[in-house]
């Protein structure tokens, strides 16, 4: 049987290639295109078992060595961290990295994932962005991918993250336990869905406590700039938070900066935590409480798991492919001192 094409998935659905095309590289939102006209060409992908011309001419070629690792801001602490223990643990494996910063753009994270599969890449990290898992788990019929610190709230693909919402409901309940009810976080990316499990720990401390009406959520980007902004916003107000919460330590650091500008007392006159631990908040004055997640665990596990997905594979074991790992570890809270007790 003669394989599909764009030209007859198009005609099965009724539209245009262009709109096979969008969808099938996951920017179906961006050119809004309806959520129907998406998933009936999805399904028409699935049901006709269409490869795109750039995989199949991969899977005809030996074997790479080489593995892509899709990252959303190498400038980000956090991640520059979490790429050089999977770079450690794949160059132990014999696997050569390709690493890509997408820039926390959906758009351009499936263009590289086109670009890494052009490069023979026998495996793909990933943390993605976005909400469309469709265009990573196409991939992974034919390659094996592994979500690392991100994931997709419904997929099959497997992943290895922290138990976000745990992390942002224990440390919500420390600030509620020292006295104070007034708390505000500062989120980050709102498609992520660390960012979601944060949210929902947070507000179910506070609805738990009673203080549900005193519950805000603000922001909506992992950057300094975010946190700055929305802390300089808190602060004009007649009566700001008494503690806030900030979702990531590039977060952490722009409220921080907001703080000192106005000469506000850290913990004095405001409290403030961050999800995310890195070795300079020791360093501070008050030394930082904040959510520790285990990277390198994260990152090896992750590195390990793909691993064995590529070895298997290359031995045509399909159900490498099928079978998932969905693995969440546990979170540690490290005091410091930047949580004043409050009346």
């Amino acid at each position: 049987m003669k394989p599909s094409t764009l030209e007859d998935i198009a005609r099965k659905c009724n539209c245009s290639i262009t709109t096979v095309s969008r969808v099938l590289n996951g920017n179906a939102a961006k050119y809004r295109i309806s959520k129907a006209t998406a998933e009936r060409v999805m399904g028409e992908i699935s049901r006709s078992g269409y490869v795109p011309a750039f995989t199949a001419q991969s899977l005809q070629r030996r074997r790479s060595g080489m593995v892509g690792l899709l990252l959303p801001s190498i400038a980000n602490p956090y991640f520059a961290d979490m790429a050089s223990h999977i770079v450690t643990e794949l160059y132990r494996s014999g696997y050569t990295p390709i690493l890509v910063d997408t820039m926390e753009d959906s758009s351009r994270l499936n263009e590289s994932v086109r670009a890494l599969l052009f490069r023979r890449v026998e495996g793909i990290i990933a943390v993605p962005c976005g909400d469309d898992p469709s265009v990573l788990e196409m991939i992974a019929r034919e390659v094996p991918v592994v979500l690392v610190d991100r994931f997709y709230e419904k997929t099959s693909l497997p992943y290895v993250t922290t138990n976000n919402y745990i992390g942002a409901y224990e440390m919500t309940r420390l600030l509620i336990d020292n006295g104070h009810k007034r708390i505000a976080c500062i989120q980050g990316e709102l498609d992520s869905m660390p960012n979601h499990e944060r949210v929902r720990g947070y507000q179910k401390a506070m609805e738990e406590a009673g203080l549900g009406e005193y519950a805000e959520v603000v922001g909506n980007e992992f950057s300094s700039q975010n946190g700055y902004l929305e802390t300089k916003l808190f602060l004009s107000r007649k009566n700001p938070p008494t503690a806030l919460f900030a979702f990531s330590n590039t977060i952490f650091l722009g409220s921080l900066k907001a703080l000192r500008e106005s000469s506000v007392d850290v913990p004095g006159q405001i409290s403030i935590v961050s999800f995310d631990d890195n070795t300079y908040m020791d360093y501070l004055t008050p030394t930082v409480t904040r959510v520790s997640q285990p990277v390198e665990s994260m990152a090896k596990l992750a590195a390990k798991v793909l691993c064995d997905r590529m070895g298997r594979w290359s031995e045509g074991d399909s159900q490498a492919v099928v079978s998932t790992s969905q693995i969440r570890l546990a979170p540690s809270i490290i005091k410091g001192e930047s949580i004043a007790k409050t009346l």
